[in-house]
């Protein structure tokens, strides 16, 4: 498991990119290169990084559930992720 202060912030970073993005935005379409150098560095959508949402393991992670490839197949394996079936032959 992560530490919860790098999931806090992850949440965190995420705010920030959601609070700015309309001002990114028209900045980015205006040329203001240097208004865009104000704004703070985690408002960035660059600094993201996906993280699974029970573990918040950084790697291995599938964006299509949203968690790690271990939460994943343990999930199929119990049945608990709809549509998703483990095969064996």
């Amino acid at each position: 498991m992560a530490r919860e202060s790098l999931k806090a912030r992850e949440i965190k970073r995420q705010k920030l990119v959601d609070k700015y993005a309309d001002k990114r935005a028209e900045l980015k379409k205006a040329g203001d290169w240097v208004g865009l150098q104000k704004l703070p560095l985690n408002s960035n959508p660059i600094r993201l990084h996906n993280r699974c949402k029970i573990t918040g393991r950084p790697k291995g992670y599938m964006r299509m559930f949203g968690i790690s490839r271990i939460n994943f197949r343990e999930m199929a394996s119990k049945g608990l992720i709809p549509g998703v079936k483990k095969s064996s032959w």
